[in-house]
C-alpha cells in the first residue's frame, strides 16, 4: 500500500502547530464532506485520507513517531525496543560500558542479536534466522448515511488509505455507533496479520421522523373535522405511506403508536420499532360566512 504523506493531504509544513492542524483539517473536511459530493468518489477518498492524516497528526505520540519513522511509524515503538535491546546487547559485549562494534561489525562476526532485532533491522553473516511476525496497524473511517440508508441492509463501497473496500452495512446502524472489519487495516510484517478496519457511521438527522433507538416519533396534522367525527388519514413512513384511522373526538396532542413501522432492530432480521405519531390539531381559517354561523350554532347549542 502505498505510503501517504499526511502533511501533504491536510496541505499544511511539518512545523505546523496543533491549531494549524486543526484548522486545515475541519476546512478540508467541509469542503469535501460527502454530504455535499454525494456522487463523486474522488472527493470521498480525500475526505477518508483527511481523516487518517487528522486522525495522526492530531495525536502528540503517534505524531512523534510519524515524524521520525515515516511510512513504518506504526511500527516504531517496536524499533525503539530494538534499538534498546542493541544497545544493551552492545553495553555488556563491551565490557561495563565501552562500546566494542557497530551494528554491522557485530552482526557480521555472527554474535546473537535477539531474532526480533535481526528481524527489525537485518544482519549479515550467520545462518538464517526466524523474522518475528508483525501486526498491521489498524485503520479509522468515517461512513456517513441518511436515515433510509441506515435502515436497509446494503453493500457500500468506501476508500480507506487509496483501497476500495466493499461492505455490508447492516440494517439498523446508529448514529455514532462503530463496527471492526478485521484484517483490512494495515497489511502485517514478516507474514504477520493485517490489522483491523473500524468504521464510525454517521446518521444524519431526518426531518419527518425523530429517532431514539430503533423507534420513531413524527408529527402528524390532524384537521378539526375529522378530529371531531372521525374518518381516515395517511401518514407517512420510512418505507411509504399508509391509511390510518382517527377516533372520533381526537384531543390535539394525542399519541398514537402504528406497531412495526420503526427501524430495524440492529442484526435482528424480522424485528423492528415502532412509530409514534403525535396529531397537531389544525383549526380552519378563511371560514365562509354560512361556515361561522354553523360555528356559532354549534357554540350556543353547546351551552
Amino acid at each position: 500500500m502505498a505510503f501517504i504523506d499526511y502533511y501533504q493531504v491536510l496541505g499544511v509544513t511539518k512545523t505546523a502547530t496543533d491549531k494549524d492542524i486543526k484548522n486545515a483539517y475541519r476546512k478540508l473536511a467541509r469542503k469535501y464532506h460527502p454530504d455535499l459530493n454525494p456522487d463523486n468518489s474522488e472527493a470521498h477518498k480525500k475526505f477518508q485520507q483527511l481523516n487518517e492524516a487528522n486522525e495522526v497528526l492530531s495525536d502528540a505520540e503517534k505524531r512523534k513517531k510519524y515524524d521520525q519513522y515515516g511510512e513504518h511509524w506504526q511500527h516504531g515503538g517496536q524499533y525503539e525496543q530494538a534499538h534498546q535491546q542493541q544497545r544493551r546487547q552492545q553495553h555488556d559485549f563491551g565490557g561495563g560500558g565501552r562500546q566494542a562494534f557497530d551494528f554491522e561489525g557485530f552482526g557480521s562476526g555472527g554474535n546473537d542479536f535477539s531474532d526480533f532485532f535481526q528481524s527489525m533491522f537485518g544482519g549479515g553473516g550467520g545462518g538464517q534466522r526466524r523474522q518475528a511476525k508483525y501486526r498491521g496497524q489498524d485503520y479509522n473511517a468515517e461512513l456517513h448515511l441518511n436515515l433510509k440508508e441506515a435502515s436497509e441492509t446494503h453493500k457500500q463501497t468506501l476508500t480507506v488509505n487509496g483501497k476500495n473496500i466493499r461492505i455490508t452495512i447492516p440494517a439498523g446502524v446508529e448514529n455514532g455507533q462503530t463496527i471492526k472489519i478485521t484484517g483490512h487495516g494495515g497489511p502485517g510484517a514478516n507474514g504477520g496479520p493485517g490489522g483491523d478496519l473500524y468504521i464510525k457511521f454517521f446518521v444524519a438527522d431526518d426531518h419527518r421522523f425523530k429517532r431514539k433507538g430503533s423507534d420513531l416519533y413524527s408529527t402528524v396534522k390532524l384537521d378539526l373535522y375529522t378530529a371531531i367525527l372521525g374518518g381516515e388519514i395517511t401518514v407517512e413512513t420510512l418505507t411509504g405511506k399508509v391509511k390510518v384511522k382517527v377516533k372520533p373526538e381526537t384531543q390535539n396532542g394525542t399519541k398514537v403508536k402504528l406497531k412495526g413501522k420503526g427501524l430495524p432492530l440492529y442484526k435482528k432480521e424480522g424485528d423492528f420499532g415502532d412509530l409514534y405519531i403525535t396529531y397537531e390539531l389544525q383549526l380552519p381559517t378563511n371560514l365562509t360566512e354560512k361556515q361561522k354561523q354553523l360555528f356559532e350554532e354549534l357554540a350556543k347549542s353547546s351551552t
